[in-house]
C-alpha cells in the first residue's frame, strides 16, 4: 500500500521553499530549522516530485544529523520509488536514533506487506502498537495484511478493534463490508451494522452497508429503507440511489427505478451504466423508443459496455425487427463472448429469420456456457424438433437430463419425443420419472403434444400418481 501525503500550505513554507530555491541557484549553504525543512519536504511531495523531496533530505540530515523524521521520509520516499533495500536502510538509521517512534514500524511493516512477507509486516504493526498514541489506523493496517493472506476472519477481528476505538473511519466500515461478503456473511454482517447504528445512528456509510447486506440476501424492501436513511443522512450520496434503484428493479418497480436512477445525476456525471440500467427499466415497462434512446445514451459514452449493446437488440427484436437486432447481439458477443443470455437472444433471432443451423450452433453456445438454462434445453430441442430431427431432439434432451436431473419439464418434453419415435417403453418409464419429480406439471406434455392425451397407457400412468 502506497503512504499518501497531504499538506496545507502556508505562507512560511512558501518562503522556506523560494529561499531554498535560491540557495540551490547560488549554489550555496543556508541554515534551515528542521520545520522548515519538512515544510519543503512536503512541497515537494505534493509537486509528486520525489528526487527534489530527496535532494531536500540530505541537506536536511547534513544539517540535522539525529533527526529521525528525516529519515522516516526517506524512507517513504524510497518506498515509492521502488527503492526498497535503500528504504529499509533509512528506517534502521532511525530506530537507532529514536526507537520508540511508530511510524518507523508501520511504514516498515507496509513495506513487508508489499512484499509479500506477511509475518514480518505483522511484527512490525505489533510493535508499531506498543508505541502509537492512537491506533486505529494501524490496527486497519493489520486487517489489511491479513486480507491479504486470505484469513479474513482475522481481518474481520482487527477491523472491528479499530472501529471500536474511531467510529468515523468509513474505510474500516467498507472493508468490513468486504470481508463479510467475501465469507457470504450476510447475516453476521447485518448484525454488526445494526449494533453500529445504535451507536452512531448517524454514519451514513453504516447505514449504506447494511442496505448492501440486505440486498445480497434478496431482501430488496429491507435495503431499500435503510438506503433511504443513507440518503437522508448524505443527501449527496450517488452510489445510495443507483443500488436503490438497482433494488427497485428486483422487485419489479421499474417507474419507481427509472427516477431514483436520475437523481444520481443531481451528485455525480451520468454514466454510461446508469444509462444502462434505465434503458433496462423502460425495456421492461416495454416503451421500447425511451429504452433503445438510454442504450444508445449508454453506448455512445462507453463503447465497451456490451449490455447496452444488447438492449438494443432486444428493443428491436420485441419490434420484430430480427434482422437488425442480429447486429446488435453480435456487437455485444463480440465483448462479452461466454455470455448465454447473448447467444440465446441470437439462437432466437436466427429461428424466427428461418436460418435455423445459424440458430442451432448458437443454441450449441448457450448450453455451453450454461448447461443449467432448462428454457435452452427445450427451445433447442423444439428447434430440431420442428425440421424432423427427432432423433437430436431426444439426444439434446438427454445431455439436458445429465445436466438437470431435477427438472420435471425435460423428463415430460423426452415423454414426447420418445413416443414420437415410437420407443413408448422408454416413453413410459420417462414418464414416471416425470411423474416422481414433479407430478402437478404432467400438463405440459398435453400442451406439447395434444395428441397423447388420448393415449390410455399415459392416462393409466398418470392417474396412479395424480390421485
Amino acid at each position: 500500500m502506497e503512504e499518501e501525503f497531504y499538506f496545507d500550505f502556508s505562507d512560511d513554507a512558501q518562503r522556506s521553499v523560494e529561499r531554498y530555491e535560491e540557495m540551490i541557484r547560488n549554489q550555496d549553504q543556508y541554515f534551515f530549522d528542521a520545520q522548515a525543512f519538512e515544510n519543503i519536504i512536503d512541497y515537494y511531495i505534493e509537486k509528486s516530485d520525489p528526487i527534489k523531496a530527496l535532494q531536500v533530505i540530505e541537506y536536511a540530515l547534513n544539517q540535522h544529523p539525529y533527526a529521525a523524521v528525516f529519515l522516516i521520509k526517506q524512507a517513504q520516499l524510497f518506498f515509492v520509488t521502488d527503492q526498497i533495500d535503500k528504504a529499509f536502510f533509512s528506517l534502521q538509521k532511525a530506530e537507532m536514533l529514536e526507537a520508540s517512534e511508530s511510524e518507523i514500524y508501520v511504514l516498515r511493516g507496509n513495506i513487508y506487506n508489499s512484499l509479500e512477507r506477511y509475518s514480518e509486516a505483522l511484527d512490525n504493526f505489533q510493535i508499531a502498537l506498543t508505541f502509537a498514541e492512537t491506533t486505529d489506523e494501524i490496527l486497519l493496517q493489520i486487517a489489511y495484511v491479513y486480507q491479504n493472506m486470505l484469513d479474513y476472519e482475522s481481518a474481520i477481528k482487527y477491523i472491528k478493534q479499530s472501529l471500536e476505538q474511531n467510529m468515523e473511519n468509513k474505510d474500516g466500515l467498507y472493508e468490513l463490508a468486504f470481508c463479510y461478503d467475501i465469507l457470504d456473511k450476510q447475516e453476521e454482517s447485518i448484525q454488526f451494522y445494526m449494533e453500529y447504528i445504535d451507536n452512531d445512528p448517524y454514519s451514513y456509510a453504516a447505514w449504506y452497508n447494511l442496505a448492501n447486506s440486505y440486498h445480497k440476501l434478496d431482501l430488496f424492501e429491507k435495503a431499500i429503507d435503510a438506503y433511504d436513511y443513507a440518503i437522508l443522512i448524505k443527501d449527496n450520496f450517488a452510489s445510495a440511489y443507483y443500488n436503490k434503484g438497482n433494488a427497485l428493479v428486483q422487485l419489479d418497480r421499474y417507474a419507481e427505478a427509472i427516477e431514483v436512477y436520475k437523481q444520481t445525476w443531481e451528485y455525480e456525471k451520468p454514466n454510461a451504466d446508469t444509462y444502462c440500467a434505465i434503458g433496462e427499466c423502460y425495456e421492461k415497462l416495454e416503451r421500447m423508443d425511451e429504452a433503445r434512446a438510454y442504450y444508445k445514451k449508454s453506448v455512445k459514452m462507453d463503447s465497451k459496455l456490451a449490455d447496452a449493446w444488447f438492449g438494443i437488440g432486444v428493443t428491436l427484436n420485441f419490434e420484430e425487427r430480427y434482422f437488425e437486432s442480429l447486429h446488435f447481439y453480435k456487437k455485444a458477443i463480440e465483448l462479452d463472448d461466454e455470455n448465454p443470455d447473448f447467444w440465446f437472444a441470437m439462437a432466437d433471432a436466427y429461428y424466427k429469420l428461418g436460418q435455423i443451423e445459424q440458430s442451432v450452433d448458437a443454441y450449441y453456445k448457450v448450453l455451453e456456457y450454461n448447461p443449467l438454462d432448462i428454457e435452452a434445453w427445450l427451445d433447442f430441442s423444439t428447434v430440431l424438433y420442428e425440421q424432423g430431427r427427432l432423433l437430436e431432439a431426444s439426444e439434446t434432451i438427454s445431455d439436458g437430463i445429465k445436466n438437470n436431473p431435477d427438472a420435471a419439464e425435460l423428463y415430460y418434453r423426452q415423454v414426447a419425443y420418445l413416443f414420437a419415435l415410437g420407443q413408448h417403453k422408454e416413453a413410459l418409464v420417462y414418464l414416471e420419472t416425470a411423474l416422481v419429480t414433479d407430478p402437478e406439471k404432467h400438463y405440459i406434455l398435453f400442451e406439447y403434444l395434444p395428441q397423447l392425451q388420448d393415449n390410455n397407457a399415459i392416462i393409466e400412468v398418470i392417474n396412479r400418481y395424480i390421485k
